[in-house]
């Protein structure tokens, strides 16, 4: 959603800039029709975010993507290993991050993007698969 609001100030700039400076060249009559292409990169990844649903319940984790076709994968809690957060300069200032899961016997990582308070899902992941191991 932010890079979605930073492509739109990009985009009333571009505008503005053109409307007041260059309004009147006839080679630059392209650049209304081309500014809008700012939005494009924001906007899917907006639309793939909508599409993406993770859930915790009980003793395990599911994370589905996809509109029309959808893609699932379920994590038993007590295998995971390593939560990962990274955060960039950016992520940090918005409090989201990248959460990496890495699970007993599988070589893939599962990555959440721009997770919402990442720091205190993966303690909270952690500890439930703390328990989990625990228990079992």
């Amino acid at each position: 959603m932010v890079r979605l609001v930073i492509a739109g100030i990009i985009f009333l700039a571009i505008e503005i800039l053109y409307f007041v400076y260059e309004r009147d060249n006839p080679n630059l009559h392209w650049v209304p029709l081309v500014a809008p292409i700012v939005f494009l990169q924001p906007a899917l990844r907006a639309l793939r975010r909508q599409m993406t649903t993770t859930t915790v319940a009980g003793d395990r984790l599911r994370f589905e993507v996809g509109l029309l076709s959808k893609s699932t994968r379920t994590i038993q809690l007590s295998k995971i290993q390593d939560v990962r957060v990274d955060q960039n300069l950016h992520q940090r200032m918005l409090k989201v991050g990248n959460l990496s899961i890495e699970t007993a016997g599988e070589a893939s990582r599962l990555t959440l993007p721009d997770v919402d308070n990442p720091q205190a899902i993966a303690d909270e992941l952690m500890n439930r698969a703390q328990r989990g191991t625990t228990t079992a």
